[in-house]
């Protein structure tokens, strides 16, 4: 997918959930800031707690990011073969980004902030990998 974005094109990712879609995108406003926006289903869905989030993006500087509470027939399957690929400019800005992906998790003081990519999985199952 690509997204218009300040004359240019960036690439964009899509993610499933398992009716947390709303949830999720919210909380990744907080981390990188930027435009949200929700289509839902005009009535409730059976299996759904709320209306379903049909599809929802969120832009910002220096992410693109769309997401669905709609899964396969197969159902949501989570595994290692797919994380976030995402570069920061300094250690400092990826050391603040890994604390707000990681907010309400176990902080390890052991984590060496200086080495050039660091995975981490965040609270919605997300795998990131942060180089700089």
């Amino acid at each position: 997918m690509t997204e218009p974005h300040h004359g240019k094109c960036v690439s964009g990712i899509f993610l499933t959930f398992s009716g947390n879609c709303k949830e999720a995108l919210t909380f990744y406003q907080t981390c990188f800031g930027g435009t949200l926006r929700f289509e839902t289903f005009e009535t409730g869905l059976k299996g759904y707690a709320e209306k379903p989030v049909v599809n929802a993006s969120l832009i910002s500087d220096t992410i693109c990011m769309y997401g669905s509470d709609l899964v396969h027939n197969e159902g949501r399957i989570l595994g290692n073969y797919m994380a976030i690929f995402m570069p920061c400019k300094n250690v400092a800005v990826r050391r603040e980004l890994i604390q707000k992906l990681e907010v309400n998790k176990p902080v390890f003081l052991s984590r060496n902030y200086d080495e050039k990519l660091i995975e981490i999985t965040d609270r919605f199952d997300v795998r990131w990998v942060l180089y700089f």
